[in-house]
């Protein structure tokens, strides 16, 4: 069998990448994460009095699977009282970009 005649094979995706994009849009609390990042508010307690109906609890849920996937790193500075803050890694940026062609993808669908 030569090139030309070689039989394409089925294409499945990624199975780390697929349960990651699974995962992410299965919390409802991820995108709200994002746009708070965008806006500037990276600590945990101004994240949770800046969106109603978002707990403590869900949130570090959220933030945990968001570094076990890299898409954030987390920064615990040595003060007292202790804080923390959270941000968009390089992998989490082209992460968030995907995402950002995903929704222009669901708009143009939407409008056809």
């Amino acid at each position: 069998m030569n090139n030309k005649e070689k039989k394409l094979q089925r294409k499945s995706a990624p199975k780390n990448s697929t349960r990651m994009v699974e995962t992410i849009y299965g919390c409802k609390w991820s995108l709200t994460v994002y746009q708070l990042l965008a806006h500037g508010i990276n600590r945990p307690g101004e994240m949770v009095r800046n969106v109603e109906g978002l707990s403590t609890k869900v949130l570090n849920q959220c933030l945990k699977k968001n570094i076990e996937f890299g898409i954030l790193d987390k920064v615990v500075f040595n003060e007292s009282p202790p804080r923390v803050e959270y941000h968009v890694t390089e992998f989490g940026g082209k992460f968030l970009g995907i995402l950002e062609q995903l929704e222009a993808l669901q708009e143009e669908i939407n409008n056809n």
